[in-house]
């Protein structure tokens, strides 16, 4: 199964892990064999927030709500089960100060579509 580990930092930028930090975990993921994707995200001010109502497109700066912690990265893993993928998250570099979200990611039957 796929996994989404969605990474949330503090908004305020007060702590951060080391660029080491994350990528020894990347290595890690990469060596088990479980990493699929991964990437940091610019911070949330760069964002932009895409709305359609009633036919009329509004675009809004920045993130759709305020938060006390802001998205800053993903991996998507490949693990043999929901335990594994809150294991690899409990490692994370940022776990001691941010948070982690894992979610299952959605699988399509393509032959069907």
């Amino acid at each position: 199964m796929q996994y989404m580990l969605l990474i949330y930092v503090p908004s305020d930028g007060s702590e951060r892990a080391e660029p080491s930090a994350w990528f020894e975990y990347s290595q890690a993921l990469q060596e088990a064999g479980v990493m699929v994707a991964g990437d940091g995200l610019q911070p949330g001010d760069t964002a932009s927030t895409v709305r359609v109502r009633d036919g009329e497109t509004l675009v809004t700066d920045g993130p759709f709500a305020e938060t006390k912690e802001l998205l800053g990265g993903y991996y998507v893993v490949e693990v043999d089960d929901l335990d594994a993928a809150l294991a690899w998250a409990a490692k994370m570099p940022n776990i001691a100060f941010g948070s982690v979200e894992v979610r299952p990611v959605m699988v399509y039957d393509t032959a069907q579509a």
